[in-house]
């Protein structure tokens, strides 16, 4: 007799309805299973495996030398433990060209929706159409990082802000499901999460996000760099590393999180 825990997973549409609703959304970058299964058991709606991973699991300066095949390695572990949260995963550096790629996620990985970062429409659109979930990515754009020069606020002059309201209204009609804004004014990220209808992610975006999501190591205040000034050590109150997610989960849901003086 199989006794295993059926699993109920979370869906696209489910997190459309909470954003319809008003009910906060939860995310947190998760790379194992350990640390998936603990965070799945606390309620976090949403998991995201990061090519974060590449800085946090593999102590590299950027996200660049991350791979397909470190993606798909990772994201398998995560969904193999989870039994509710929604899961998704980077396309990483280079690996956009070829819907194969975000195939492996979702075959191989077992994610429910690949991210992309920046204002990629065509190929949003043409993975859309091949039948896998697309989450945008605007703000500061990690895997433009030898571009930017640093990881610095996005979108704080008038016209780099129309600029991402505009992308972002492109992307949804490109068809993506959800889109993450990370390191912009609290204002911008405000506007568009209240105009788009999909569901809008924030890291270092504000509280009036549709969502939340912070790197699982910032939040647990374990890490090699300095944690960034848009998380919080959520450790510092918590008796168990279980009791500090769960901390964030409820802070988020109560939109006490971020406060000023995690915004910008």
């Amino acid at each position: 007799m199989n006794d295993k825990p059926i699993k109920t997973l979370l869906t696209v549409n489910d997190l459309a309805a909470m954003k319809e609703c008003g009910e906060k959304i939860t995310c947190l970058t998760a790379y194992d299973a350990s640390f998936s299964a603990l965070i799945d058991k606390v309620g976090i709606d949403m998991m995201l495996v990061g090519d974060s991973l590449g800085m946090v699991i593999q102590g590299c300066d950027t996200t660049l030398p991350v791979t397909i095949a470190d993606m798909v390695y990772h994201t398998r572990c995560v969904t193999k433990a989870r039994r509710r949260s929604f899961v998704i995963a980077d396309l990483p550096f280079m690996s956009y060209s070829t819907p194969a790629n975000a195939a492996k996620l979702m075959q191989r990985g077992g994610a429910q929706m690949v991210k992309l970062e920046g204002p990629r429409f065509e190929i949003v659109s043409f993975l859309v159409d091949q039948g896998i979930p697309v989450c945008g990515h605007l703000g500061l754009l990690p895997q433009m990082i030898n571009q930017l020069g640093t990881y610095k606020l996005q979108g704080k002059e008038p016209a780099e802000a129309k600029q991402i309201i505009a992308d972002a209204h492109l992307l949804q009609q490109a068809g993506a499901g959800m889109l993450v804004l990370e390191c912009v004014p609290a204002e911008l990220a405000k506007e568009i999460s209240a105009q788009l209808s999909i569901p809008v992610i924030g890291i270092g975006a504000g509280v009036d996000c549709d969502g939340q999501v912070l790197v699982l190591y910032d939040m647990l205040d374990v890490g090699i760099d300095k944690r960034p000034r848009f998380s919080k050590n959520f450790m510092l109150q918590a008796a168990t590393i279980e009791a500090a997610i769960d901390a964030y989960h409820q802070a988020v849901k109560k939109a006490l999180f971020p406060s000023l003086e995690h915004s910008f």
